[in-house]
């Protein structure tokens, strides 16, 4: 089987990291440092990128990782205590680690996209995690533009009353599955197909400021959806089509930022999960997402993920809105 070792240390640095994340969650009150672009980083995004680019560079160290953080703010003399907690907390699982090993490992992170290399987002939601939500471990494996292993761990995620804390993993050509995320059966995973089915509906971001709330609405009216959406944070909206607990998810550009392009460590891993459950993920030009270019999907506004089925209607229905 093509990219067995890829997918297994994905896989297992993963659920270290989820293990990482829910143990900050439930010991410390994950308080939010300032990165320089204002967005909330916790002791556990840290931490999580430095267990899983330690398990990338001893496994492959010929490959770049092109991950969120970086340990810049870290190193600053007043960041002495907060580097102390991620310390500790990952050597709860990597008992030697000292202070430095987790300031390179974390700037292991800062690779940049090439023919081949992984692409991580240590915590996508990180509101999501403050707030007691849903929230992403998110890695994806990428070579010559095209994603070939996935690995999303879903620390709070359940469906239908299942067990909370979910795993899924997708291989390009061999399918995708969900399983525990602390060890247990994998199960197919495939895309709702039916319109009729309470799962017909669609997904979208808790925060307003993400996306264009108003027309993600009135398209997925367009095409038929007539249920309220779903709202989570972070890449756990993949998962949720992939499940076939939903057949939609838009992400469109804000009016307030027409020109934002999306990162591709918020939306690799998540992808491939989609595209090997039988769906479809494309750009709201219905244009393949681009991962061979750069961190920012230059060519790419938008994203629209779906069951494959309403693919077409959508992408008809947001070039009819297009002013």
């Amino acid at each position: 089987m093509a990219y067995e070792r890829e997918k297994q240390v994905a896989m297992a640095a993963v659920r270290q990291a989820a293990q990482l994340c829910e143990a900050v969650r439930q010991t410390l009150v994950p308080e939010a440092i300032e990165k320089n672009d204002k967005s909330p980083v916790t002791v556990a995004d840290f931490g999580a990128q430095a267990l899983i680019c330690r398990a990338l560079a001893e496994a492959f160290p010929q490959d770049p990782v092109v991950g969120e953080e970086d340990a810049a703010d870290l190193r600053q003399p007043e960041m002495a205590g907060p580097l102390a907690t991620v310390t500790a907390q990952v050597q709860n699982h990597i008992e030697t680690a000292t202070a430095e090993d987790v300031l390179a490992w974390i700037d292991h992170g800062n690779g940049a996209v090439a023919p081949r290399y992984w692409t991580l987002d240590p915590i996508d939601g990180t509101k999501g995690f403050l707030r007691g939500d849903q929230y992403a471990i998110a890695l994806a494996l990428v070579e010559d533009g095209d994603l070939k292993v996935g690995v999303l761990g879903c620390p709070y995620l359940s469906f239908d009353g299942g067990e909370r804390g979910l795993l899924f993993v997708a291989v390009r050509g061999e399918g995708a599955i969900m399983m525990p995320l602390g060890g247990g059966d994998a199960q197919p995973l495939r895309v709702v197909q039916d319109p009729q089915s309470e799962q017909f509906r669609f997904v979208e971001s808790v925060e307003s400021g993400h996306g264009n709330q108003s027309q993600q609405s009135a398209m997925a009216q367009a095409v038929g959806i007539q249920s309220p959406s779903m709202r989570m944070d972070s890449q756990a909206k993949y998962a949720a089509v992939a499940a076939g607990q939903a057949a939609l998810y838009l992400r469109l550009p804000s009016p307030k930022t027409p020109d934002y392009r999306e990162k591709i460590w918020d939306h690799a891993a998540g992808t491939l999960v989609v595209q090997e459950s039988g769906g479809c993920v494309t750009d709201m030009h219905g244009n393949p997402l681009d991962f061979g270019q750069a961190a920012r999907f230059e060519n790419n506004p938008g994203v629209v993920v779906s069951n494959g089925l309403l693919h077409p209607q959508v992408i008809a229905a947001l070039g009819q809105s297009a002013p």
